[in-house]
């Protein structure tokens, strides 16, 4: 076995890159928060808190979509609690959200390629009276609903398209490239070691179960801030067109009845309309940053090598455990 304090000083490497998961006692420890039961448990003190609460807020608002929706709400924050505290989750979710602010320029390519086609063509919805009609005339309960499932279909498809992120590196990393990934690393001295002593890894880079999904997470979370940037910036674009082109006698056309005020010149119709089509914004960017070759190669390139070094030291960190 390696020195207790070389292992502690790799482990907490792997906590503050974002990746408890590759820790052994942490995994552990989250595999048994995983199982069935605990998850049951957790989803029955949800349903108790989401029951009442819904119940409330129905009554209070007089319609049952504002019930139904903070029920749901309410099941949802239940469970990212649950694995923010004791999943160990808030610790990838800041690594991952600070690489993603920190790298905000290699959007300005996106942005510029992704950006000035959608607009042009949810421009062409926001000014049309269909939209307005469905859009402005939901209540709140229903079009909180409507963004939930578009965000959703986007964390699903983002699930289903980041895992291909990582056999890219996982299973063609040899004895040179983790010596080099390790660089800068607590492993760095090891790994040197690890290639003057062996010809081959002495361990498997494949990564799987718990630490292949602290992976994909780290992705998740780095493309769901994106996704939530672009779509703010959106909805920003569509409150100021609003208030510069759409008149409140055109509108009142369009939903049959006059604008209601929210806060000054801004009417609860455009913010209505705005947060649908921000929301759609959302969607479809989430859809495009996976499937665009331009982006893929600028941003994944300089997060998957972050991630390449975690599995490299992986590997390093597994031979010290074993000895």
């Amino acid at each position: 076995m390696a020195p207790v304090e070389d292992v502690r000083a790799v482990e907490s490497w792997f906590v503050a890159n974002g990746l408890p998961y590759f820790v052994d006692e942490i995994r552990e420890d989250v595999t048994k928060r995983l199982r069935p039961a605990r998850l049951v448990s957790v989803l029955l003190v949800g349903l108790v808190l989401a029951a009442p609460i819904g119940l409330g807020v129905g009554l209070w608002a007089d319609r049952w979509s504002y019930g139904v929706s903070s029920a749901l709400t309410t099941v949802a924050v239940i469970f990212a609690l649950y694995a923010l505290l004791t999943l160990k989750a808030w610790l990838w979710i800041r690594w991952a959200a600070g690489q993603t602010l920190g790298s905000l320029s290699l959007m300005v390519p996106l942005v510029t390629r992704a950006l000035p086609l959608l607009l042009l063509f949810i421009t062409f919805l926001f000014i049309n009276a269909e939209v307005w009609q469905v859009g402005a005339t939901l209540d709140g309960g229903i079009m909180w609903a409507a963004v939930m499932l578009f965000a959703a279909f986007a964390v699903g498809f983002l699930l289903s398209r980041l895992p291909e992120e990582l056999e890219a590196f996982d299973g063609h990393l040899d004895i040179d490239a983790l010596a080099g990934a390790c660089r800068g690393t607590p492993l760095e001295g090891e790994a040197d070691r690890m290639r003057a002593n062996h010809a081959q890894l002495p361990i498997a880079a494949e990564v799987a179960g718990l630490q292949k999904a602290n992976l994909v997470l780290v992705l998740l979370v780095a493309q769901i801030v994106q996704v939530m940037l672009l779509s703010l910036s959106v909805f920003g674009f569509f409150i100021l067109f609003g208030l510069v082109a759409m008149d409140d006698s055109v509108i009142e056309i369009w939903v049959g009845h006059e604008p209601e005020t929210l806060l000054g010149p801004i009417s609860r119709e455009l913010v209505q309309v705005s947060v649908f089509l921000a929301a759609f914004s959302g969607l479809y960017f989430a859809v495009y940053a996976v499937t665009d070759e331009l982006y893929r190669k600028q941003f994944f390139t300089s997060i998957t090598h972050e991630l390449e070094r975690a599995v490299s030291a992986r590997v390093v960190y597994r031979a010290m455990r074993r000895g």
